[in-house]
């Protein structure tokens, strides 16, 4: 590849004929060298040039950025596989947060890693009493994902549950819960008033996971 693209600026004597730029560069050349970026520094390349930006889209790029297991997970979130997007087109769509489940969770790829990411909306959870507004409340925010939350009233004690039945490819994952002290002020906005908050300095809060 060196010598054929040498010889496009090198003549029959050795003189430089002109100089070579980014945009002469071979499209498979440019692919061959983006695929070990980050998706969003591809994309900032591709709108160098024209060779740049039809690199960018070429299948073997974004394989490698795509779950092992992506048809699996396009059939679980769009519920069939699109027989005409190219593996970009399928990297955006999977990095949208995707709803199912009757909208009770939702799934997305991290955009600079692929990495699979997943939130539960409290719907999506079996909360102690939860149908029983003397001790909770839904209420509209957009501090959400899912644009509402469970607010506790008061109880004497409650407990959360969920499952999870999803196709994970293999790897490491973090699990973080979400909880907010204090209650919802302005234009949706929690801020945590300390008069307002009752109990949780009596009984101990323990989170658990199982696999």
């Amino acid at each position: 590849m060196g010598a054929s693209f040498s010889a496009l600026f090198i003549d029959q004597d050795g003189v430089s004929s002109s100089s070579p730029y980014l945009g002469d560069l071979p499209e498979s050349c440019v692919a061959s060298i983006i695929q070990h970026l980050d998706p969003p520094e591809i994309c900032k390349l591709a709108k160098l040039n024209r060779a740049f930006s039809a690199a960018s889209w070429a299948d073997f790029v974004w394989e490698s950025k795509l779950p092992p297991n992506y048809h699996i997970l396009v059939h679980k979130i769009l519920g069939f596989m699109p027989q005409n997007l190219g593996k970009r087109d399928i990297y955006t769509r999977l990095c949208r947060p995707n709803t199912f489940d009757g909208g009770t969770k939702k799934v997305w790829l991290h955009k600079s890693t692929g990495g699979v990411c997943m939130s539960i909306s409290s719907k999506g959870l079996q909360i102690t009493g939860i149908d029983d507004r003397r001790y909770w409340n839904h209420i509209p925010t957009n501090e959400s994902r899912f644009h509402s939350i469970a607010y506790l009233r008061q109880i004497w004690w409650f407990e959360v549950n969920g499952e999870v039945e999803f196709p994970f490819p293999v790897g490491t994952y973090s699990v973080f819960f979400r909880l907010q002290l204090g209650r919802a002020w302005g234009f949706g906005r929690g801020i945590c008033d300390p008069e307002q908050v009752h109990g949780w300095d009596i009984k101990p809060v323990r989170f658990q996971l199982w696999t």
